[in-house]
């Protein structure tokens, strides 16, 4: 990628969007400012749900959110997916097309999971590879989330922050910084998630995430099925301060409530940016 290194726009606070909501998004004025999609769930030749998603594009910003790029496995790169997921951004235009650093299965098997990796200078040189030439087909520089995990390698060589800054940095792509999941990382494996958030390069960060998880005393795991916890919450606020106005998504994946309950949650991250930020208080006002 030769571009000039300029992080795209600040779209303000948006939503996972979900077929739950079409109806209340189309016929109504939800207090949203951008919807982020499972690409996925449109990766089709036609149907009820692209002629929806034309509509919402149409009138909100879209963010392309993919769960299948599988970018660590070592299984050859799916140019089948590759070229789908080319023509549905063709057809959209999204803001930016993301997905997760972890590996989703191998031998032509999807395992439906977001999988670890081993944070160690061979995956990373492997990795870097696999951006760069995803990136240079899709023409544009992709997004990569941290995921969650409940296992760590004894071969890795590094933190995860340190793996995920080497591998932005070399294959020039931008980051996703789920709050959510460094909360539940920095608990399941017992490292200060401020650790993780001063080790990561903010020119990188064009977007967050928060969400929902499910505590079980002395693990924790990532089910998007609960409301934003005070503790994640406070964790976002200090995100702000360190990497600034960043485009911010709240997911919820199951026991998923009407619109206007997650509007209201949305109005948190909202609330909290405006305390945190003038640049997002200024914002809010014009």
């Amino acid at each position: 990628m030769d571009e000039q290194l300029q992080k795209p726009e600040f779209l303000g606070f948006g939503l996972g969007l979900r077929p739950d909501h079409y109806s209340d998004i189309l016929d109504g004025e939800p207090d949203v400012d951008w919807f982020e999609i499972i690409a996925e769930n449109y990766m089709v030749e036609g149907g009820r749900p692209l002629y929806n998603l034309d509509r919402i594009a149409e009138r909100f910003p879209l963010v392309q959110h993919g769960v299948s790029l599988s970018i660590a496995s070592t299984a050859p790169l799916n140019m089948d997916y590759l070229k789908d997921l080319k023509a549905l951004a063709r057809r959209i235009e999204p803001k930016w097309i993301s997905d997760h650093l972890c590996w989703t299965g191998v031998h032509g098997i999807n395992l439906h999971d977001l999988l670890p990796v081993p944070y160690t200078e061979e995956a990373l040189d492997h990795i870097v590879e696999r951006v760069k030439r995803v990136q240079d087909f899709l023409e544009r520089r992709i997004t990569l989330e941290n995921v969650s995990s409940y296992v760590t390698f004894k071969s890795s060589e590094m933190t995860e922050w340190e793996f995920i800054t080497e591998l932005a940095n070399r294959a020039d792509c931008w980051l996703l910084l789920d709050v959510n999941n460094v909360f539940v990382s920095a608990f399941n494996h017992g490292f200060d998630p401020m650790d993780f958030l001063n080790g990561v390069p903010p020119e990188r960060v064009v977007q967050f995430h928060l969400a929902g998880h499910e505590h079980n005393d002395t693990y924790i795991i990532d089910t998007h099925d609960h409301d934003v916890c005070d503790e994640v919450w406070e964790l976002y606020a200090k995100a702000l301060k360190i990497f600034g106005p960043v485009s911010t998504l709240l997911e919820r994946d199951d026991n998923i409530p009407p619109l206007e309950d997650l509007e209201a949650e949305l109005r948190i991250a909202r609330d909290i940016g405006a305390k945190t930020l003038p640049e997002i208080a200024m914002a809010a006002t014009q």
